[in-house]
């Protein structure tokens, strides 16, 4: 599977099987993280084998099921842009999860911080969490709005990279459903850029990182 297939293939999963992740994904899995930290100047850390982060009243409204490993997206409180830097490399690590066979789902709101095991050392925070593990299934797609709501260019004028960037935006998962994000061209380069609301900024990494690795060109 390459990157273009993972963006395709995975979907939101909630509910997971009783089955651990295998010792060579997990140091592949930390290899990765270590690189994102690195690039990034996050805490990102893989947890394992832990399921109070995900056995409150908030987790079973997000109708997640045995739940026990999670990626928690820990940065700097005063880091700019985090959560947008948070969106970006946490889904750099989804899709490479997906391409080694297993399941996620962003998680911002419906999970017990206060159970969660994360290192969160003086001055930084926990942003969300990416529940992670073998899912139940592989979970289904989400509608998209028009792409006349997300892209005002005009697309028969647009080179065949950015299609494909604009095609894997429209597949990168925001909260809610929502895709409150603008994809253009400037000046020939990419520019992404979202409108308010929940968690947008967390989406707006998610989507650039998406448009970045289908297009193979940098967003503005």
């Amino acid at each position: 599977m390459d990157i273009k297939e993972a963006i395709n293939a995975r979907h939101s999963v909630r509910q997971y099987q009783k089955r651990p992740i295998e010792p060579e994904l997990v140091e592949m899995l930390n290899g990765i993280i270590e690189e994102c930290n690195a690039e990034s100047g996050l805490h990102i850390q893989l947890i394992l084998d832990e399921p109070k982060c995900f056995t409150s009243l908030l987790a079973h409204y997000g109708n997640f099921e045995r739940v026990t490993n999670y990626i928690a997206l820990v940065g700097k409180t005063g880091m700019e842009n985090l959560d947008e830097i948070c969106g970006y490399y946490g889904e750099r690590i989804v899709l490479e999860a997906q391409m080694m066979g297993l399941n996620t789902c962003w998680v911002a709101g419906t999970y017990n911080k206060r159970n969660c095991k994360a290192q969160v050392g003086p001055g930084e925070q926990i942003v969300c969490v990416i529940s992670i593990g073998y899912g139940e299934t592989q979970g289904k797609e989400h509608n998209s709005r028009p792409v006349s709501k997300i892209c005002s260019e005009n697309l028969e004028e647009m080179p065949e990279w950015f299609l494909d960037g604009l095609d894997a935006a429209m597949k990168a998962p925001t909260a809610i459903n929502q895709q409150k994000f603008i994809i253009s061209m400037e000046d020939g380069e990419p520019l992404i850029t979202s409108r308010r609301g929940p968690m947008t900024k967390i989406d707006l990494g998610i989507v650039k990182y998406n448009f970045e690795a289908a297009s193979g060109h940098k967003c503005k």
